[in-house]
């Protein structure tokens, strides 16, 4: 992190100024400017007048002064940090700020006998070049370009236009990782400082020039000159690279309409230069309250689009850049309020904080990096080689402490299983839970009326088993209070209450909760039978299993008697209720139309009571028809041989069939899941498999 630079320098007076009999107003000492304010009818100054500090003051006012900033004294000042920036591997810029004729293109460019600060730090460029490629250890490469915004247009200074109609006009782009840049702007590899220098000479004479009411040669547009300087270590191994990027931006001067004495396109112009240059104080204002850290409940924009001179010079403000500023100012009272606008403009700016680094290839830093700690390492394992020679007996401590680390991550992970098998025991033993082997399954067994989850998550590899105690069980959304925590839409924080007395389960749905039990809807206190589907809210389905229950029906389907055998009649009836309640789960989402629709021809196909046997098959495909009809022929023969008193397997209505008709009709795929009711000597067992 650092600091943008801020110079400012004071020209003498001009011809103009001379005529006007014009006071100075402008005091320089050390690092700091003073301005006075002009006296007005005779009048007697009023107080001291402002002072402003800054980085560097130069009192290029009398060169008979032994204070005098000649040129030379300018680039030691600056151009030198802006070279030894560009050798480091940073990017660098100067701009150059002021009024018009206020001295900015004399300070950047200069006469030939007196060049200025881009002249010179070019010729600095090559001879440091020239001194440091007297080995072959490194290499460079170095391009120039030269471009110039006026009226919010880029021209390119140094190609020649294709066509006289051709206004040469360029784009500004921003590459993710190098920032800002023009886009079709010609690049010219250079190898001398003379080459620059014809450059720089062709890019002046293309350059936007007018005569105006404060300057006979006032610069109309903001030109910009970037070097781009490559460097490459051959000794280096990778081979170790650095780009850095240097502006030198002259800008157009700030004025006013009625001293220029502006008209037509001259006064477009100079709106447009007023503007961007507005937009470059609203820039350098915000970047200034983001250096001091201002306060502030709303995020601080840059509006660094707004133009394309602030878009363009993103990097070298608040960016990646060593950022140096110049601003000339004008000694004559005539031009006070212009002279301390730029005062207090160039005293913003030292807030600015910039993030430079070294622009070499990522790449090769990680590798050096990588190559660098394989150094230290071979190292390490030589100095430990000596000591193992030194003392014999290191390697045995070596082993000795293998052996330990070993052996106790073996006591941490044999206590951690222990911890994990202790925790199931205690789980088995107070649930009372048993875990069997029967073939290749493992059936869990339990003494207590339960719930077992039928989730509607496909990708769940787990089975959620609820036990009911004794007493009073609640369900609902995520509390403290609840026993059963479920979650899905629809579901109240206290949903219903399960009362388990002696084995008999009641449901008590609260107020405004959604229960269904079979596919009817619970309002009221509802004791629960052996596989009752219960469902609550939109989502959350439950399957109710009562071990006596189930203990009696195995007995019976053994073929032993007992007193609470259900009637061929109830079974029916039981078996009915609940297909339409698993049709109705899987069809909540249809419309209510078509749900019904549904409901109807599931309902006609499952497990009419005996003895009708007639299935409505109306609006069905013909291959399904004949899937019914097939089945209940089947059906039949085997009804016809039990009556007779001969061996007979189990009669099956597959819950497929009822799957069949509710997708032939909703034209939709329903997940593969089929629960099949086997019917054995009037008694009805429920087998799902998911």
């Amino acid at each position: 992190m650092t600091s943008v630079r801020v110079a400012v320098r004071v020209r003498p007076l001009n011809k103009r100024e001379k005529q006007l009999s014009s006071k100075v107003i402008i005091h320089m000492k050390e690092k700091t400017a003073t301005i006075q304010k002009p006296t007005v009818r005779g009048d007697e100054l009023k107080g001291a007048g402002k002072t402003f500090s800054y980085d560097f003051s130069y009192d290029s006012f009398d060169r008979r002064s032994p204070t005098f900033a000649s040129q030379e004294k300018i680039f030691r000042d600056l151009g030198f940090e802006v070279l030894k920036a560009a050798f480091e591997g940073y990017n660098a810029c100067v701009i150059a700020y002021g009024q018009t004729g206020s001295g900015k293109s004399y300070t950047m460019m200069g006469p030939s006998h007196d060049k200025g600060l881009i002249p010179r730090i070019c010729e600095g460029l090559f001879w440091e070049i020239s001194h440091r490629s007297k080995s072959d250890a490194v290499m460079f490469h170095t391009e120039v370009s030269y471009l110039e915004i006026c009226n919010e247009r880029m021209q390119d200074l140094l190609k020649k236009r294709a066509s006289p109609t051709d206004d040469g006009g360029l784009s500004v782009r921003e590459h993710p990782r190098h920032g800002p840049y023009v886009e079709n702007l010609s690049k010219h590899l250079v190898q001398s400082y003379s080459e620059v220098e014809g450059l720089i000479i062709l890019g002046n004479a293309k350059r936007t020039t007018a005569s105006r009411g404060v300057n006979d040669f006032s610069k109309r547009s903001h030109a910009i000159f970037t070097i781009m300087f490559t460097q490459v270590w051959c000794d280096a191994e990778p081979l170790y690279e650095t780009v850095s990027k240097i502006h030198l931006v002259d800008l157009a001067g700030s004025e006013k309409v009625d001293p220029t004495r502006t008209v037509g396109g001259r006064l477009k112009e100079s709106a447009d230069i007023n503007k961007s240059l507005v937009t470059l104080g609203h820039v350098i204002s915000a970047l200034a309250d983001l250096g001091v850290g201002v306060s502030t409940t709303k995020q601080i924009f840059i509006p660094y689009r707004d133009s394309v001179l602030t878009w363009l010079l993103k990097d070298s403000l608040g960016g990646n850049s060593k950022t140096t500023m110049i601003a000339t100012i004008s000694p004559a009272d005539v031009n006070y309020m212009e002279t301390l606008n730029t005062l207090r403009f160039a005293s913003q700016a030292k807030n600015i904080v910039n993030s430079p680094t070294v622009n070499d290839n990522g790449s090769m830093k990680v590798m050096r990096e990588l190559q660098s700690e394989v150094t230290k390492l071979n190292q390490l394992l030589k100095e430990a080689t000596q000591v193992g020679h030194e003392v014999p007996l290191s390697s045995v401590d070596v082993k000795e402490e293998l052996n330990e680390t070993k052996s106790l991550q073996v006591v941490a992970l044999t206590k951690n299983r222990s911890s994990t098998w202790r925790e199931t025991l205690n789980i088995l033993q107070e649930e009372t839970v048993t875990l069997r082997k029967e073939g290749s399954g493992v059936v869990l067994d339990c003494c207590l009326p339960h719930l077992i989850g039928v989730g509607e998550d496909l990708q769940s590899t787990g089975i959620a088993l609820y036990y009911l105690k004794e007493g009073r069980t609640i369900i609902g959304k995520a509390s403290c209070t609840q026993d059963i925590v479920l979650h899905g839409p629809g579901l109240l924080s206290v949903h219903c209450v399960l009362e388990n007395i002696a084995g008999t389960v009641t449901l008590f749905p609260q107020d405004g909760a959604l229960c269904l039990v079979n596919g009817s809807v619970v309002t009221d206190p509802c004791q629960l039978t052996q596989g009752a589907i219960i469902q609550l809210g939109k989502g959350a389905t439950l399957w109710f299993n009562q071990p006596t229950a189930s203990q009696l029906r195995l007995k019976y389907q053994s073929g032993l008697p007992s007193v609470f055998s259900p009637s061929v009649t109830d079974s029916s009836n039981s078996t009915e209720n609940l297909s339409k309640a698993m049709v109705q789960s899987r069809c909540q989402h249809i419309h209510p139309a078509k749900n019904a629709e549904v409901m109807s021809k599931a309902s006609s196909v499952c497990l009419a009571p005996t003895p009708a046997r007639t299935f409505a098959t109306t609006g069905l495909g013909s291959g399904l028809r004949g899937k019914l009809k097939v089945g209940l022929k089947l059906q039949a023969v085997r009804e016809k041989r039990a009556g007779q008193g001969m061996p007979t397997s189990s009669r099956q209505v597959s819950w497929a069939w009822v799957m069949d008709v509710a997708q032939s009709q909703r034209g939709m795929l329903m997940r593969s899941k089929m629960m099949a009711l086997t019917a054995t000597r009037g008694d009805l067992a429920l087998v799902g498999a998911h």
